[in-house]
């Protein structure tokens, strides 16, 4: 298994060792001692799969004042998958990362709490697979606008297929402070 640091600190995307042969492939996809050397310790509590079209975006979603970290994998099809800095006083805020996923690659991206995530379906369908550190709290659910400019994120596809909290999510800018979590170093 291979950890790869991001340009954002914390961000990290694992390529585990794919064992292949004419019957199909195996690998793990979670070790936690593996994890545990790369300094990602987190207990996972929540495990949830989505299936999306072509063009269709997800996200920036998050959770404060319950966040989430989230490990993401595709299972079927290909995703172009984003993490964004929006901790308050990060030296790193407002900055974003992106990683393609695919069923093909079977890289995993480790988003931490902190961090809004999205992804954009750039296959027929992709399966998408997230492993979550905190449950779902629909009083913290937050979202950032996915085109923000003050972000700018170069998404690989022009005009996404969004649900209406997506298309409606507030600039980064306009997110009250105290619903943006606070950079601990």
């Amino acid at each position: 298994m291979k950890f790869i640091e991001t340009s954002l600190p914390g961000c990290v995307v694992i390529e585990p060792q794919v064992f292949g042969d004419s019957r199909g492939f195996f690998y793990e996809s979670y070790n936690e001692a593996k994890y545990r050397e790369a300094r990602i310790v987190r207990k996972f509590v929540q495990s949830n799969v989505s299936r999306s079209a072509r063009g269709v975006l997800r996200g920036l979603h998050y959770q404060w004042p319950q966040p989430q970290g989230k490990l993401v994998s595709v299972l079927e099809g290909e995703v172009y998958d984003v993490a964004v800095d929006i901790r308050r006083g990060s030296p790193t805020f407002g900055q974003w990362t992106g990683v393609m996923l695919t069923a093909e690659n079977h890289r995993h991206f480790w988003i931490p709490e902190g961090f809004a995530h999205g992804f954009c379906v750039l296959s027929e369908f992709a399966t998408f697979s997230y492993q979550c550190t905190d449950l779902y709290d629909a009083k913290a659910d937050g979202s950032v606008r996915w085109n923000d400019a003050a972000i700018g994120i170069d998404w690989p596809i022009g005009e996404p297929l969004l649900s209406d909290k997506d298309r409606n999510a507030p600039a980064l800018a306009e997110v009250p402070q105290d619903r943006l979590p606070e950079y601990r170093p």
